[in-house]
């Protein structure tokens, strides 16, 4: 029988793809989510609690009833901007539904957890690629939430035995292959989704944010990591020694180019707008994924970019002519 894993935001974009690589590597992905910004519709390979991390009670039945090996833990806020004007929610509810979450594991005796991290931790790139010795100087709310909880984590590590894997990663993009599930946010304010969206008629222009980054078309770089390979990562990590590691393609693509390619492969022009960067937003961002490499025996093998775009346009173009079964794509 399946051992259980409990993966909380597992109706989320990283969470449901990583559902099902655990599925397909032999586990049973118990998912727990509040559905604030997941789908009912993505959860396909396992059980589902619908719950809020804060709610001790639900959590404690979660774990009493499906008595998991290891908890993969997703669930948290992840907009930069938005951090920035509303700071408060991103520490209520990334920190603390963390504590609450870590304290269940040590009640119930739980030790393995893998964290989903990012790469805003690092805040402005001192050197790229950039490496885990690389110095944590997050810039915005959700980096610093995200970087307490790694420090939380250590300090949980230290006091009751847990032992934690931490990913960092970079720019999630990409979709299923098989096109079961992908990227549904509301609203949306990842690039490449709204490249597409913009293509498909749903959004009128992309807006650019940033001419002035020190890039070779003045635009912002970031290292997209397809969320297939982000999956794997997760699955890998249920039998890796603690540590904390940077997941990335190692390559980096500029806004400006992101649009170009987008353009070439639907063979569609797109109507750019461009404004200023915005405050919280750094300029380069590629990851070394060496590590990830040494201790998971790991590499990204979908992260190249016709492969993420292709993914991806098949998800929306899907989305796009089955509006009725999604929450609100053509209201973003």
């Amino acid at each position: 029988m399946a051992e259980p894993i409990l993966v909380t935001g597992g109706a989320g974009y990283i969470g449901s793809h990583t559902c099902k690589a655990l599925a397909m590597a032999g586990w049973q992905p118990v998912v727990f989510d509040n559905l604030s910004t997941g789908h009912g519709y993505a959860v396909k390979w396992g059980p589902f609690i619908q719950g809020d991390l804060n709610d001790r009670a639900a959590l404690d039945k979660a774990f009493t009833t499906y008595k998991p090996k290891a908890v993969i833990h997703f669930a948290a806020d992840a907009i930069v901007i938005e951090s920035m004007t509303n700071p408060g929610k991103y520490y209520r509810n990334n920190v603390g539904s963390t504590i609450s979450l870590l304290e269940a594991m040590r009640d119930h005796e739980v030790k393995k957890l893998v964290f989903s991290s990012t790469c805003a931790t690092y805040g402005n790139a001192i050197f790229n690629p950039i490496t885990e010795k690389h110095p944590v100087q997050p810039i915005n709310p959700y980096g610093r939430s995200k970087w307490m909880n790694e420090e939380i984590i250590h300090d949980f590590e230290k006091a009751h035995g847990l032992e934690a894997v931490i990913l960092r990663y970079f720019n999630a993009a990409g979709a299923d292959l098989e096109t079961q599930i992908g990227e549904n946010h509301a609203p949306e304010t990842h690039l490449i989704p709204n490249i597409i969206q913009t293509a498909l008629g749903i959004r009128e222009e992309i807006v650019v944010y940033g001419t002035d980054f020190p890039s070779k078309d003045g635009s912002a770089v970031r290292d997209y990591i397809h969320v297939m390979d982000l999956a794997a990562a997760h699955v890998a990590a249920l039998n890796a020694p603690k540590n904390t590691i940077n997941l990335g393609s190692g390559s980096g693509y500029s806004v400006l180019e992101i649009i170009q390619a987008v353009q070439q492969f639907c063979g569609h022009q797109i109507s750019v707008r461009l404004e200023n960067r915005r405050e919280g937003e750094p300029g380069i961002l590629t990851a070394d994924f060496g590590k990830a490499r040494e201790v998971l025996g790991w590499s990204p093998k979908f992260s190249d970019l016709p492969t993420l775009i292709e993914s991806a346009w098949k998800w929306h173009q899907l989305l796009h002519e089955n509006a009725h079964l999604v929450k609100s794509v053509l209201k973003c």
